[in-house]
C-alpha cells in the first residue's frame, strides 16, 4: 500500500467517523421529549381501542381480598367465563352444576348479555378516560432503555387540575413507565400514592398514602397488544366509615384466538365441551 493509499483510507475511516457521529447526533436530536413520547403512545392506545378486537380465550387467575377464583373466558361483544378453581381447588359437583346453568341461563338471555355488554364499554370508557390524563398529570423523565423498550419515571404535575375522582387518584401518585418506542404501544405502569387522597375534605371517604396499582400488556400475536396482568392494593375509608380495602390481583395467561364471529351460544358450547373433557380426566 503506497503512502497515498494509506492517508486516504485513513481519511476514508475519519470521514466515516463524523458520518456517525453526526448519524447519531441527528438521531439524538429528533428523539422525542419525555411528555412527547407519552402522548404518542396514549395516542396509539386509545386508536385501537376503535380497531375491531380479535377474540381470544385464555386463563384468568383473579384474586379479590384473598380469595381467588380462576376462569377460563371466552369474548365476542360480551365476555363468558366459566369457573374452574376456587383457591386452587376443583370445584364440588354441586358447584359445577351451578356454574353450567349460569353458563347456559346467560348464553340464552339477551338482557342480561345486554348489561355484559353496557358493563363492557363503561370499563373501556373509563379506561379511556384514565389513559388521557396520563400525559397532563404528570411529568415525565427518561430512567434507562432495553431494546426498543424505554423507561421513563413520573411525579404528579403541580399545573394539573383533576376533572373526576379518578383524576385526583391519579395526581398523587407517582411511579414508572415502560413502553415500546417501536410500536409506541404501553409495556406497564406502576404508580403509588404519594400523599393521602381526600374527597370533599375527607367528608366523602380517603385513600391512604402508599397505595398501589400494576399494569403490565404483552404483544400476545404480532401487533396485537392484551393486558397480562393487573394489581391494586389500596386502604382508606369510604362514606360513614367504611373501611375501604381494594386488593385485587388478575393475571391473564394462554390466549388462544378464536373466531370473530363467535356467538355466545358458541361460547358456551365450547366451555361446556372443555368442562366435559375435564371432569372426564
Amino acid at each position: 500500500m503506497t503512502i497515498k493509499q494509506s492517508r486516504m483510507k485513513f481519511a476514508g475511516v475519519i470521514v466515516l467517523l463524523v458520518l456517525r457521529i453526526a448519524s447519531a447526533q441527528s438521531q439524538s436530536n429528533a428523539q422525542l421529549s419525555p411528555a412527547d413520547l407519552v402522548k404518542a403512545v396514549i395516542r396509539s392506545e386509545l386508536n385501537t381501542s376503535d380497531v375491531t378486537e380479535i377474540r381470544w380465550k385464555y386463563l384468568l387467575v383473579k384474586e379479590v381480598d384473598g380469595k381467588e377464583e380462576t376462569r377460563e373466558v371466552e369474548t365476542k361483544t360480551g365476555s363468558l367465563d366459566r369457573l374452574i378453581t376456587i383457591a386452587g381447588r376443583p370445584l364440588s359437583a354441586g358447584r359445577q352444576h351451578d356454574d353450567t346453568e349460569r353458563i347456559l341461563r346467560l348464553s340464552h338471555n339477551p338482557e342480561e348479555q345486554r348489561k355484559l355488554e353496557q358493563t363492557r364499554r363503561k370499563d373501556a370508557e373509563q379506561c379511556n378516560a384514565f389513559l388521557q390524563m396520563v400525559p397532563d398529570a404528570f411529568l415525565f423523565e427518561y430512567a434507562g432503555e432495553s431494546g426498543d423498550r424505554i423507561k421513563l419515571t413520573f411525579q404528579p404535575n403541580p399545573t394539573f387540575r383533576p376533572p373526576s375522582r379518578e383524576g385526583k387518584v391519579l395526581h398523587e401518585m407517582a411511579g414508572e413507565i415502560w413502553v415500546d418506542a417501536k410500536q409506541q404501544r404501553l409495556v406497564s405502569i406502576r404508580g403509588q400514592l404519594v400523599n393521602e387522597v381526600k374527597f370533599a375534605g375527607g367528608l366523602l371517604g380517603h385513600l391512604e398514602k402508599g397505595g398501589q396499582f400494576t399494569v403490565k400488556q404483552a404483544e400476545v400475536a404480532p401487533a396485537h397488544w392484551e393486558v397480562t396482568e393487573m394489581a391494586v392494593n389500596m386502604r382508606g375509608k369510604a362514606l360513614l366509615f367504611k373501611t375501604i380495602s381494594v386488593q385485587q390481583k388478575e393475571l391473564h395467561q394462554n390466549f388462544e384466538r378464536v373466531r370473530d364471529d363467535l356467538t355466545m351460544s358458541d361460547a358456551a358450547g365450547l366451555l361446556l365441551k372443555q368442562a366435559l373433557i375435564a371432569a372426564n380426566h
